[in-house]
C-alpha cells in the first residue's frame, strides 16, 4: 500500500511538471496563431482601427496634415459614436461611396466615415475603388453586428450557445474517459510481446514493465495536454457569446499574451543558448543514469572487472557523478544569461574565495577518504583499531569515518586523522584470504614450573574457549626469559573478530581454571641472591634423585671478628714488605 502511494505521488509530480511545460507550449501556440487585439498592440506597418475590440482595418499612410495614427483614431471614434447612438438607425441605404477623383469618401448618413487615398491603395496593393468597397463592407457588417448583439434576444442565443458548448465539452471529456483507459489496458496486453525488455547481452537495461509504464505516462501527458487545450479554448468561446463579457475576456487574454510576449521576446533571442543548455542537461542526466546502472551492477556482482572490487562501485560512482556535473557546469556556464556581466564575475570570484578559505580541511579529508577507499584499508562492519579506538566500522564517506565500539559508543574520526594513524584491521584477512585471526595473551610463571606442562595447560585453556577453532591448533610462544620469570604467549585461531572482547574474557577465565587444576600459581616471583638453605629453582626432573635442599650455616660472632682481624693484619704485612 505504501509503495503504491509513493508511486502515485511520484506520478502526480511528473504530471504537474509536464502540465506546466504543456501550458507554456500552449501559450506560445496561442500567441503565435491567435492575434492580440490590445489597443497597444500596434503593427509595424500601420495603425489598426479597433471597433468592438476587433481590428476592422489598418491605416498605413497619412492624409495631408493627419498622420496614419490620427486617421485610425478618428475613424474609431466615428464608428463608436454611430454604434452607441440609439437614435441612429443603421440601414444599407445610409451607406454610400463618393468618388471625388483624387480620393474616395466612405459616407454614412451623409457624413464622412473615412477617406481612401491613392497612397492607401498602393499600400494595400489594390485599386482605390476596390479598397473603398472592401472597407465599406467591413464597417457596415461591424456596425450591424454591434447593434444586433446588444438586443435582448441575443442573450438567449448566448445562453443556448453556452449550453451547447458545455455539452460538447462534457462529451469530449467523456470520450477521453473511454478512449484512454482502453489504451492503458491495450498496452498492458502488449507487455512482453510487442513491448519487450531492452537488453544488452545478460544486462536488462529496461524491463518490459517499465517500458509499458513509460508509454502509459506519455499517453497520460497527451490526455492532460488535450484536456487543458480544450478547457482553455472553451472559456474565451463562452465569454465571446456575450458582448458584455467579451471586453473582460479580451482584456484578460491581452494581459496574459502581453506578459508572455514580454518574457519570451527576450528568450526568443536566447533560444539557441537555451537549446544548448538543454542538450547539456539532457546528456548529463542520461550519463549519470548510465553510470548509476553500471556501478550498481558492479556492486551486486553482475559485472566484474579484474582488479576492481565491488566496494569501490558506489564511491567511484559518486566521484564520477561529481566530475560529470562539474564538467557539464563548465560547458553550460558560458551559455547562461549574464555570464559575462560584472555582477556574475563578482559573485563567482566571491564564491571561489569562500570555497578556497573554508575548504582546506574539507579537501584534506576528501583526499584522505579517497585514499582510504581505494587502498581498501577497511570496509563496513570490519573490526578495526584506529589510534586508541577499537570497534566496528559503522559508516565511511569522503569526509569522516564512524566506528561503534564494544560499549556501543559511536566515534567519528576525520579521514585526515586516520590517514596519519596506524589502522589495525582484524577482519581483512578472513574476508580477503579466508584465513582466521590469531588472538593472543601473555602470562608469566616462575622457572620452577616445567615449560612443557605450561604449554599443555595453556593449549587446553584455549581449546575450551568459545569461538576458538579446533584446527589449526593453538600454540604457545615463550617470548622472554626474564630475570625472575618466563613469559608464555598463548595463540589461538578464530573467525569471529567482532567477538574479541568476549573471547579474551573467556580465555582468561579458562587459563585461571586450568592453571588451578594443574596446581600452578600464576605468579611472577622475585628471588634473592642468598642461596644457602634455599631450594634450587631448576625443575625437579632435572635434579638428582637424592637432591636435598642445603641447610643454613651458622657461625659464632667471635669467629667472624677473628676472620676480619686476620684479613686486616695480612693486608698490613703485605703493605710493609
Amino acid at each position: 500500500m505504501k509503495s503504491r502511494f509513493l508511486k502515485l505521488q511520484k506520478t502526480k509530480t511528473y504530471q504537474g511538471i509536464i502540465l506546466g511545460i504543456a501550458t507554456l507550449l500552449l501559450v506560445l501556440f496561442q500567441s503565435s496563431f491567435f492575434p492580440s487585439y490590445s489597443l497597444e498592440n500596434v503593427e509595424h506597418q500601420g495603425f489598426p482601427v479597433v471597433f468592438d475590440y476587433s481590428n476592422l482595418l489598418t491605416i498605413y499612410e497619412g492624409n495631408g496634415s493627419l498622420s496614419a495614427e490620427e486617421r485610425a483614431d478618428i475613424i474609431t471614434r466615428r464608428l463608436n459614436t454611430i454604434a452607441n447612438d440609439s437614435n441612429i438607425e443603421i440601414t444599407d441605404d445610409k451607406f454610400d461611396i463618393d468618388d471625388r477623383g483624387n480620393v474616395i469618401l466612405i459616407i454614412f448618413n451623409k457624413k464622412t466615415l473615412m477617406t481612401v487615398t491613392p497612397d492607401d491603395a498602393i499600400a494595400e496593393k489594390t485599386s482605390r475603388q476596390d479598397l473603398a468597397e472592401e472597407h465599406l463592407k467591413t464597417m457596415k457588417k461591424a456596425l450591424k453586428a454591434y447593434r444586433l448583439e446588444r438586443r435582448p434576444f441575443y442573450w438567449v442565443i448566448g445562453v443556448v450557445c453556452t449550453v451547447i458548448s458545455l455539452l460538447i465539452l462534457l462529451l469530449i471529456l467523456k470520450i477521453f474517459d473511454f478512449i484512454f483507459p482502453y489504451f492503458y489496458s491495450h498496452l498492458e496486453s502488449l507487455q512482453g510481446t510487442l513491448i519487450p525488455s531492452i537488453r544488452i547481452k545478460n544486462l536488462e537495461l529496461l524491463s518490459a514493465e517499465k517500458l509499458t509504464q513509460t508509454f502509459k505516462t506519455i499517453i497520460k501527458v497527451i490526455r492532460i495536454t488535450l484536456s487543458f487545450l480544450i478547457l482553455y479554448i472553451f472559456v474565451p468561446i463562452v465569454l465571446g457569446f456575450f458582448p458584455q463579457t467579451r471586453k473582460i475576456a479580451n482584456l484578460l487574454f491581452d494581459y496574459l499574451i502581453l506578459a508572455i510576449n514580454t518574457v519570451f521576446s527576450g528568450l526568443m533571442g536566447y533560444l539557441p543558448n537555451i537549446f544548448v543548455v538543454g542538450v547539456i542537461i539532457y546528456l548529463t542526466y542520461y550519463i549519470l543514469r548510465f553510470l548509476k546502472f553500471i556501478f550498481n551492477e558492479i556492486e551486486t556482482g553482475t559485472l566484474q572487472f579484474s582488479g576492481f572490487y565491488p566496494e569501490w562501485a558506489q564511491p567511484t560512482y559518486r566521484l564520477l557523478s561529481w566530475l560529470t556535473i562539474m564538467l557539464a557546469a563548465v560547458f553550460a556556464f558560458p551559455y547562461l544569461p549574464g555570464f559575462n556581466s560584472p555582477a556574475f564575475k563578482g559573485v563567482s570570484a566571491f564564491a571561489a574565495l569562500l570555497f578556497t578559505l573554508g575548504s582546506t580541511g574539507v579537501v584534506s579529508n576528501t583526499v584522505s577518504g579517497l585514499v582510504l577507499i581505494y587502498t581498501r584499508a577497511f570496509q563496513l562492519s570490519d573490526r578495526v583499531k584506529i589510534g586508541d579506538a577499537i570497534g566496528d566500522v559503522l559508516e565511511k564517506n569522503l569526509l569522516v569515518t564512524r566506528i561503534r565500539t564494544v560499549k556501543n559508543v559511536v566515534i567519528t574520526i576525520p579521514n585526515s586523522v586516520i590517514i596519519n594513524s596506524n589502522v589495525v584491521n582484524y577482519s581483512a584477512l578472513k574476508r580477503d584470504l579466508q584465513r582466521p585471526l590469531i588472538l593472543h595473551t601473555t602470562i608469566t610463571l616462575g622457572y620452577d614450573i616445567p615449560w612443557r606442562k605450561v604449554h599443555e595447560v595453556l593449549i587446553a585453556a584455549a581449546q575450551s574457549t568459545n569461538y576458538i577453532l579446533k584446527t589449526p591448533l593453538p600454540f604457545v610462544l615463550q617470548t622472554g626469559l626474564n630475570d625472575f620469570y618466563v613469559s608464555y604467549e598463548i595463540n589461538a585461531y578464530t573467525n569471529e573478530s567482532t567477538k574479541m572482547a568476549e573471547i579474551y574474557s573467556h580465555l582468561h577465565q579458562n587459563i585461571q581454571d586450568k592453571c588451578n587444576e594443574a596446581d600452578i600459581e600464576i605468579l611472577s616471583p622475585h628471588y634473592s641472591a642468598i642461596r644457602d638453605g634455599n631450594h634450587n629453582t631448576i625443575p625437579e626432573d632435572y635434579l638428582p634423585e637424592n637432591y636435598t635442599a642445603p641447610g643454613f650455616r651458622l657461625d659464632p660472632l667471635t669467629n667472624l671478628l677473628n676472620q676480619n682481624n686476620n684479613s686486616v693484619n695480612g693486608s698490613l704485612e703485605s703493605h710493609e714488605n
